[in-house]
């Protein structure tokens, strides 16, 4: 197996376990939402809160030395585009469904899409601020700052307490310097996934302290325990949130290396190769699933947190395999050559949500 093969297979695991836990706080907050109570999955999602969307960012700039410096009508094809047209898309079949058509309101969609231009729409915003964070990463380079001063300002966002009420720029402050750490820091968590693969004992060893340190700084004094959204204790201190934001994304990325190895695991990694084509079409059914299941009288939370987590994950995979085997609505997920900038398209022309980061 080679060495370039290696890395894309942990990266995807890294991606498959990423999803998941990005699906589970969905599922249990909004079990949480709709019943009251608090289920095994809450407690899971409490967990992972110091590092569950940093090291998405952090995995999603990865790659992205490879093409930062290619000319900017390449690079926004590839790296902005790409994303906006598919959180365009998507943000407007989830509007439509649930404003215009469950809800009956078609003029609240109307507005919804509108709004949805400047302010990014629901579960979708990652996808959006990829965009940005990209786009803001480019242009720093374009302008030749020093690293260390672009990763100490990403990391002063960070640590403030910035609330303008514009869910961009918060959101820009809050995960910048995940993205820009996941491009700068690549070298090093390259060498540190392929010593996990090495050192299998000591790297299992680390994580389990890492994860008792988690533990312990998440459930010290000041959490709370809330159906929607747990308060995390002193985890939740500016600079030490920041710190075990990126241990946690050190953490997975070791335990993805770890994971990569075991044949077994393989499924992990095909999730995770999928996992954008996941996020885009996941809250659909989840809602849908969710409802029918408490109607029918499935109501304690941990069950109906695990179905609906389950349902969430394997709808959107069904339907990617729907679409690819009848070719009808592949421009749901795949980019269509008039999606492209004119001068950029490559063969394969469409480019799908499934293309890894390079």
């Amino acid at each position: 197996m080679s060495g370039t093969t290696d890395r894309l297979e942990w990266v995807d695991v890294a991606k498959g376990l990423s999803i998941f836990l990005v699906v589970m706080m969905y599922a249990a907050s909004s079990v949480g939402e709709d019943t009251g109570g608090v289920g095994a999955l809450h407690w899971a999602v409490a967990f992972a809160t110091p590092f569950r969307m940093p090291e998405f960012f952090l995995i999603s700039g990865l790659f992205l030395a490879s093409v930062v410096d290619r000319p900017w009508r390449a690079y926004t094809d590839r790296r902005i585009v790409h994303y906006l047209y598919f959180y365009a898309l998507w943000a407007v079949i989830h509007i439509v469904f649930k404003v215009g058509l469950l809800a009956t309101n078609p003029v609240g969609a109307v507005e919804q899409i509108a709004w949805a231009i400047v302010q990014p729409y629901g579960v979708l915003w990652f996808i959006y601020m990829l965009a940005v964070v990209s786009a803001a990463t480019k242009l720093l380079r374009q302008m030749k700052l020093p690293v260390w001063l672009v990763f100490g300002a990403g990391a002063l966002l960070q640590i403030l307490p910035i609330h303008t009420g514009i869910y961009a720029i918060d959101q820009f402050a809050e995960y910048f310097v995940y993205f820009y750490g996941g491009y700068v820091l690549a070298p090093q968590l390259f060498r540190l996934a392929g010593w996990a693969r090495t050192h299998a004992a000591v790297a299992f060893a680390g994580l389990l302290a890492w994860a008792l340190v988690n533990g312990v700084l998440v459930f010290s004094p000041g959490f709370a325990m809330h159906p929607i959204h747990p308060v995390m204790g002193l985890a939740g201190l500016p600079g030490l949130h920041l710190v075990l934001a990126f241990a946690g994304a050190a953490a997975l990325c070791v335990a993805a290396a770890l994971l990569a190895r075991i044949p077994a695991m393989a499924w992990l990694r095909w999730l995770g190769s999928r996992s954008l084509i996941i996020y885009v079409a996941f809250v659909l059914p989840m809602g849908v699933a969710r409802t029918i299941l408490i109607r029918v009288g499935i109501v304690e939370p941990t069950v109906l947190s695990l179905t609906t987590m389950t349902i969430a994950i394997i709808c959107p995979l069904v339907l990617y395999w729907a679409v690819q085997k009848t070719g009808f609505g592949l421009f749901i997920f795949e980019r269509p050559d008039w999606a492209h900038l004119p001068g950029t398209r490559r063969l394969p022309a469409k480019q799908p949500l499934t293309t890894p980061a390079e």
